[in-house]
């Protein structure tokens, strides 16, 4: 099922991408669509190949079929930029939030200084995500949210067109999760980026997004959140049949609603 407009822009377009690794076939004739400036989510059960048609449209793992990146307006090619789900690195490293973020700019070595044009950079990207206190901390020593921040930032400082994130609030708290997708929301009205995110979580996806991909495997459908989030749907790419689209999910608005899934309609009776 695809509930789509054929008005809108699109950003990237998936056409029959199937990925098979080992002799399983991780993604079977994937299609699907991007569409420009929007948050889209891809949700599904563990083992769907989410992070793998992420990976597919990266180019970091091999795939038949064709994924098209449609050029900016002004008719460059788009830049992409990343937020993985962890990042593994030694602890113990000696290294500041402010030289990680500014390693890949600066080719004079660290221990000679930041340059004032970059330090001043790093900092704006780092309050853009409301996290510029932790600049001199050790990398090492920030906890989860923090380090995903950092990685917002680190993201935000190619500048992006399209911004593509692998559970990013994976293992922080509701609260926590709820804040970075406000923070998102906010970053992606004001930069103009589209947005392209894996989540677990189908409140948060209902609220934020305004496309959802429903993946296992192969696409069950896709479109609007409040359209495509159903009983039949969830059932199909979940493979049993639990109460997902309740108070939790699609809550009943009470009129001060600005959410994606909302539209200004109320219509959750």
């Amino acid at each position: 099922m695809t509930l789509n407009s054929n008005t809108e822009a699109t950003a990237v377009k998936f056409d029959n991408v199937t990925v098979r690794m080992g002799g399983n076939t991780i993604l079977d004739g994937v299609s699907a669509r991007i569409p420009a400036g929007s948050s889209t989510a891809i949700v599904g059960p563990n083992g769907a190949g989410k992070t793998t048609m992420l990976l597919s449209l990266l180019g970091q793992v091999p795939f038949e079929g064709s994924i098209e990146i449609e050029n900016t307006p002004e008719g460059k090619k788009p830049c992409i930029g990343y937020v993985p789900q962890r990042l593994s690195f030694d602890r113990g490293m000696p290294v500041t939030v402010l030289e990680f973020m500014v390693m890949g700019w600066q080719r004079m070595p660290l221990w000679f200084g930041i340059r004032k044009s970059h330090r001043e950079k790093a900092l704006a990207h780092l309050r853009s995500v409301k996290i510029e206190g932790v600049a001199e901390r050790k990398l090492g020593a920030l906890s989860g949210g923090e380090m995903q921040r950092v990685l917002l930032a680190l993201a935000l400082g190619q500048e992006p067109d399209l911004l593509v994130l692998d559970e990013p609030a994976a293992g922080v708290d509701f609260q926590g999760e709820y804040i970075f997708c406000e923070l998102l929301e906010d970053l992606r009205r004001k930069n103009g980026f589209t947005q392209l995110m894996v989540s677990h979580d189908l409140a948060t996806v209902t609220h934020h997004a305004t496309h959802v991909i429903c993946l296992n495997r192969k696409v069950a459908a896709e479109g609007k959140p409040r359209e495509v989030l159903t009983h039949d749907t969830l059932a199909a790419i979940f493979g049993l049949h639990m109460g997902l689209v309740d108070s939790r999910v699609l809550p009943k608005c009470d009129g001060s609603c600005k959410a994606h899934c909302c539209n200004g309609e109320h219509k959750y009776d």
